[in-house]
Order: C-alpha cells, then sequence, then structure tokens
C-alpha cells in the first residue's frame, strides 16, 4: 500500500501535497490550524490502515491519494465528485455512520470497473445488475467501516454503522448527489481515492458530516492531542 500524487485541487482545497502543514486541507471553520492538521494526520492513517486492510482482503497492492478534507457548501458537492472523479459514468452507494462521530460515506466506482472489482469481491464473469448492486453494497461496507472506523479509534470514538444503500449505477457523476435532498447547507468533505495499480482500478471514498458535528469533532481532537 502506498499514498499516491492527487490531480489539481478545486476551489476550496489545497493541493495535495502542497508546502502547507495540512497538505491537502483548507481548515475548516471552527478548528483550529492545531485541530486541523490533527484531522488530516489521524486522516492519513486512518485511510492507509484501511487500505492495507483491504489489500490484505483484495490480495493486491493498493495506493492511496492523500486525503482531501474541507468545509464545502452543499450545492458545491457535486461539482466536487465530479472533480474527483472525472465524467466517467458511475455506480454509487451510501452509507451512514453515528455514535460520537455522524455523517455519510459515500463510494463512487467508474462503472468500466464493475466487473474486474467484482473478480476481487468474488464474483464470476460479468456482473448483471443484481450482482453489481451487491458488489457495490458489499464495498461501501468494507470502504466505510475500514477508514471511518480507523479514524474513530485514533479518536477513541465509538460510532455504529448502518446497513449501506444504493445511490444508483450508470449515473452521471454530478447526479451522485443531489444537493436539495441533503438536511445541512455546509459539510465537512474527506475524499481519498483507492487504487489497485495492476488491474488500474479506482474507488473513490467520500465522507461528509455536517457542519454542526464540527463541536464534537473538535473536543475529540482536543483530547487527542492532549494524549500526545
Amino acid at each position: 500500500m502506498s499514498t499516491a500524487g492527487a490531480s489539481p485541487a478545486p476551489a476550496g482545497f489545497a493541493a495535495a501535497g502542497s508546502a502547507a502543514p495540512a497538505s491537502a486541507t483548507t481548515a475548516p471553520a471552527n478548528l483550529s490550524e492545531d485541530q486541523t492538521a490533527a484531522l488530516q494526520e489521524i486522516a492519513n492513517i486512518g485511510m492507509g490502515q484501511a487500505g492495507d486492510s483491504i489489500a490484505r482482503i483484495w490480495k493486491q497492492f493498493v495506493a492511496l491519494s492523500v486525503p482531501r478534507i474541507a468545509l464545502v457548501e452543499s450545492g458545491r458537492i457535486p461539482t466536487l465528485i465530479h472533480h474527483f472523479v472525472g465524467d466517467a459514468r458511475v455506480s454509487a452507494a451510501r452509507q451512514a455512520f453515528h455514535g460520537a462521530m455522524r455523517g455519510e460515506v459515500l463510494v463512487v466506482i467508474g462503472r468500466g470497473n464493475r466487473d474486474q472489482l467484482g473478480e476481487l469481491m468474488g464474483y464470476d464473469g460479468q456482473l448483471d445488475l443484481g450482482e453489481e448492486q451487491e458488489m457495490l453494497l458489499d464495498i461501501a461496507n468494507v470502504l466505510g467501516g475500514a477508514c471511518i472506523g480507523g479514524i474513530a479509534r485514533q479518536l477513541g470514538a465509538d460510532v455504529g454503522f448502518s446497513a449501506p444503500s444504493l445511490i444508483g449505477t450508470d449515473l452521471d457523476s454530478h447526479a451522485v448527489v443531489r444537493p436539495e435532498e441533503l438536511c445541512v447547507s455546509t459539510a465537512l468533505c474527506v475524499e481519498v481515492c483507492f487504487t489497485i495499480e495492476s488491474n488500474q482500478l479506482s474507488a473513490h471514498l467520500i465522507a461528509l458530516m455536517p457542519r454542526e458535528e464540527l463541536v464534537n469533532l473538535a473536543q475529540l481532537l482536543d483530547r487527542f492531542l492532549c494524549n500526545l
């Protein structure tokens, strides 16, 4: 498992690997610079641990982009997702998490990768629609649990997960999230791309937390910093 570079960041995100202390992060409102830097480091470690776990499950080398973190208006989320995944048609699933941290994980996969990802998940041959949907839910469960669980463990936070649900297959990337259906005006966005280099396969994980959750997150980060 390794960390790969990222494409140029959209407005609201610092370029991955830049010289700023929180390399792929802009400081979200309500978080101090120290808290933001800690969140970036925790995300780096949590996503790395998730990548190692996934590599063992899939028996493949997994590369990760540097996690990107920013507070974004809900109306900009579709544009950000399009920037992350490009123009290809996609399939997507979501999984909510709750407890000491609350939010939702989105897993977005290019449709051209579905059969190869299905093979990694133990499916044989070309996937039919039912198998593709089942695979998406399986992958959302694996990635969501590994990534959010890894972050929560470092923060000493107890989180639970709802059953994953399907967003859709053969979607335009702008249609993964519909801002008018969100109950929040702004959200903390954490994005990372998992790539299996031998197969040129990739899956994007995007975690969204309502802005009001930043109060709880700040407290968890302060406790983490005090224990260093």
